[in-house]
């Protein structure tokens, strides 16, 4: 009887410590990510141009591309730039929008991606997902999983912590996700990968249940390995379904209905998925999840991030628009702009003040 395995794709090195940057050139070449040491390194005009000066002495054989921003166009100009060198790798060291301009510039030109995150915003990190901006708003774009994943705890505890309470909010996002997945089972027969609902659901319950703290680094551990396995979750089920249901909905109808007013992608997602967790009846689980993201600073209701009772129901009334085919709580209900708000009036009363 034959064996039946699969092969996962996953990152060779997920490097997660404090000090990890410095012994970034090693991890590299005891890998055999890249012996001669030639690398193009992508940063940011922020956080990933000041760790230039210190890491260019350990990496000599680097060319250093800034990048302008987080667009389809600005991923195309990197990897133009890039083409006419002869490198092993491409770095991405920044946060979110400089990885993501990275993985499509590496995919672009055909080779591995080093993502070095200088903050811990969101699960993109090691997802094959890139998502740009694009004239028609925002758009997301299938990319091989990073090679290797370097986290410096020390580098995240001198981001702004607004950046680590979004990727909490996004982490815990993942366990509506997969209650949504679970339904869309159970009403239209879509097929769960299982390793990747586990993944996902297991990365989301640990920063759920943490008793720690942004501050410390068991926490902070703790988070980034939640975002790498949420991005490697992805990878294994083939699409975002094992960390995006309706939270995910409702943060893009934010984003396309408000675009200027928009708050963090983690904040709206952890919003989504309090809220979320209340429309399919898990009260008790609504109420604790709303208690921890309030414990890290996080919004839970739309009022906290700028938006009013009136834009969040419109918000969570459009958001079945956002992902068309996909089936979560939103589009079982099928609520009107009615139902919407009185049970907003509920979750609010349920989740206390």
């Amino acid at each position: 009887m034959p064996v039946l395995t699969r092969l996962i794709p996953s990152p060779v090195v997920v490097d997660i410590r404090p000090g990890a940057l410095d012994d970034l050139a090693c991890v590299l070449a005891d890998q055999r990510i890249s012996h001669s040491g030639r690398l193009a390194v992508a940063v940011s005009g922020g956080s990933g141009a000041r760790l230039r000066a210190r890491l260019e002495p350990s990496l000599p054989g680097a060319t250093w591309y800034e990048v302008g921003g987080g667009t389809l166009d600005d991923a195309i100009e990197l990897a133009g730039e890039m083409k006419a060198g002869h490198y092993d790798a491409v770095v991405g060291l920044g946060g979110g929008k400089i990885i993501d301009c990275a993985k499509f510039a590496a995919a672009r030109i055909g080779l591995p991606l080093v993502a070095v995150p200088t903050n811990l915003a969101h699960d993109g990190l090691c997802s094959p997902v890139a998502t740009l901006d694009n004239d028609a708003g925002r758009g997301s774009y299938g990319v091989p999983n990073p090679i290797a994943v370097v986290i410096d705890l020390d580098v995240i505890r001198e981001a702004p912590v607004r950046f680590v309470r979004a990727g909490i909010g996004d982490a815990i996002s993942n366990i509506s996700a997969i209650a949504d997945w679970e339904l869309a089972n159970r009403v239209t027969g879509e097929k769960i990968d299982g390793l990747a609902a586990a993944m996902a659901r297991q990365a989301g319950e640990a920063v759920l249940r943490h008793p720690g703290g942004v501050g410390d680094n068991a926490f902070l551990q703790v988070l980034a390995e939640a975002l790498v396995l949420s991005g490697i979750a992805m990878s294994v089920s083939g699409d975002s379904r094992p960390s995006s249901g309706a939270c995910h909905e409702i943060n893009h109808a934010f984003d396309l209905l408000f675009p200027k007013r928009a708050a963090a992608h983690g904040e709206q997602c952890g919003l989504g998925a309090a809220f979320a967790m209340y429309l399919r009846g898990a009260h008790e689980e609504s109420a604790y999840m709303a208690e921890v993201l309030r414990r890290h600073g996080l919004p839970v209701l739309p009022e906290e991030i700028g938006f009013t009772v009136d834009e969040f129901v419109r918000a969570v009334e459009f958001a079945p628009e956002t992902r068309p085919g996909r089936y979560t709580i939103l589009e079982h209900l099928d609520l009107k702009t009615d139902q919407i708000k009185d049970i907003y009036a509920d979750y609010v009363k349920a989740i206390g003040s």
